[in-house]
């Protein structure tokens, strides 16, 4: 193992590394201790801890003394959360341990012959009598799909390196500290008449909300984190008129924008981490609400969807919300709606604000109704209810904007909040919801 304080691009950070070619990586009581100092000095130094790992596990050989290293280096690695960037890249095996500290971490990028699991192949078919490979238990492609363990998959550890050196380009080195200022040539007040060109003229069609995205942030440049899990929420790093930002948007080509657990706890756990580390978070909003279904109660959609509400609701830095189409019901008040305390609230004159659409409110409504009535009754709803007026009158829409104004409205909106700054309730720590 080798730690050494060295740029990272050019960002000097504690980095880490476990090397797999000598046993297999196992981390022994020692090698534990040293990646517990190495994140005790992250910590000391406030820089980010960057490491590169594989490893097969706690030395076995060792036994108990290995076992408590790895205690040790949990315990250094937790006490940096939220206070420096905590970057993992897994180039060979994580097992056990080693394993679980990849959910310590804020990203995790896994090279595409990694695999990570904290009970392997020869446990899975000793206890429950399925055989799998170690690709197919913990592999990357199905962290990237079924886990969301890892943000990026990438070629080699080369690529691996590359990836890091982007994600903390739009970072702090700690807490205490602005984001760096990113350089661009794209003017603030450029104009975005393509991101309004996406919506579809019906409102049942769909379109892909990072090319509203890449229409918005300078240069189009989007770092999207976490792309094949959760997909019916996109989550990114991007930079407005030079100030990195944290980007959220429900997507439209993904089971219609509906919330679920997945993609409750990818937008949570991302606003967290954009809340830690002083970015503003720009929401997207284009949702008909969460997915319906006994198997997503059973599994715990309230627990799950109140992570979402928890963290926007404690989060500290400048929000805006942009409604693009779709806000109905629970799902308008999670996506940052301005009674959750957002800064600046706006929407597309296209935006449908509403307990929910014409059709459901139909079906609730006037079921006894003739089709004739229902149809009557639909245009009526969508006619008087489903527009951003209704909601700006009361105040709980700032503005209602022109499409191609969105990238200015923004831009002048977060250079207005550069300077927010909150209070904080005094308490030992809040209770997340899990």
């Amino acid at each position: 193992m080798r730690v050494e304080v060295r740029d990272v691009g050019d960002r000097p950070a504690v980095v880490v590394e476990v090397d797999a070619v000598e046993r297999r990586g196992a981390l022994s009581a020692t090698a534990s201790e040293t990646l517990a100092e190495a994140a005790r000095a992250a910590l000391a130094q406030r820089l980010p801890l960057v490491a590169f790992i594989g490893s097969s596990g706690a030395d076995i050989v060792e036994g108990m003394p290995a076992l408590d290293g790895w205690g040790r280096a949990a315990k250094a690695i937790a006490d940096c959360s939220g206070i420096v960037p905590i970057v993992f890249a897994v180039t060979g095996p994580a097992v056990s341990g080693p394993a679980l500290l990849l959910g310590l971490a804020d990203h995790v990028v896994m090279t595409q012959d990694a695999y990570a699991f904290v009970s392997g192949p020869t446990m899975v078919a000793e206890f429950t009598g399925i055989f799998v490979d170690a690709d197919e238990l913990g592999g990357a492609n199905a962290h990237a799909r079924q886990s969301g363990a890892t943000s990026m998959v990438v070629a080699d550890a080369d690529a691996a390196h590359a990836a890091i050196v982007e994600l903390l380009a739009y970072l702090p080195s700690h807490n205490d500290e602005e984001p760096p200022t990113l350089w661009t040539e794209d003017p603030a007040d450029r104009a975005c008449p393509e991101a309004g060109a996406l919506l579809p003229a019906t409102a049942t069609g769909s379109y892909d909300v990072r090319n509203v995205m890449a229409a918005i942030v300078d240069d189009g440049v989007v770092f999207e984190l976490r792309s094949r899990w959760a997909p019916n929420v996109v989550i990114a790093l991007a930079s407005m008129a030079g100030r990195p930002v944290g980007l959220v948007g429900n997507q439209p080509i993904a089971v219609a924008g509906t919330l679920d657990i997945p993609s409750s706890q990818k937008a949570a756990r991302f606003v967290a981490f954009c809340d830690a580390f002083n970015l503003p978070i720009v929401t997207l909003v284009d949702t008909p609400g969460f997915y319906p279904g006994k198997d997503l109660e059973w599994r715990g959609m309230i627990r799950h969807g109140a992570q979402l509400v928890f963290a926007y609701g404690r989060a500290t830095v400048p929000r805006v919300c942009v409604i693009l189409r779709k806000s109905y019901g629970g799902a308008y008040i999670v996506m940052d709606s301005k009674r959750m305390g957002n800064d600046v609230c706006l929407a597309w004159p296209t935006a449908e604000l509403a307990v929910m659409g014409a059709g459901q409110a139909s079906a609730i409504l006037m079921r006894r109704a003739s089709p004739d009535e229902k149809v009557a009754f639909e245009a009526d709803y969508s006619e008087r209810l489903l527009n951003p007026y209704v909601a700006a009158e009361r105040g709980y829409v700032d503005a209602v904007i022109d499409p191609s104004q969105t990238r200015l409205v923004i831009n002048s909106a977060l250079e207005m909040l550069s300077a927010k700054r909150e209070r904080l309730v005094g308490r030992k720590h809040d209770n997340t919801p899990l």
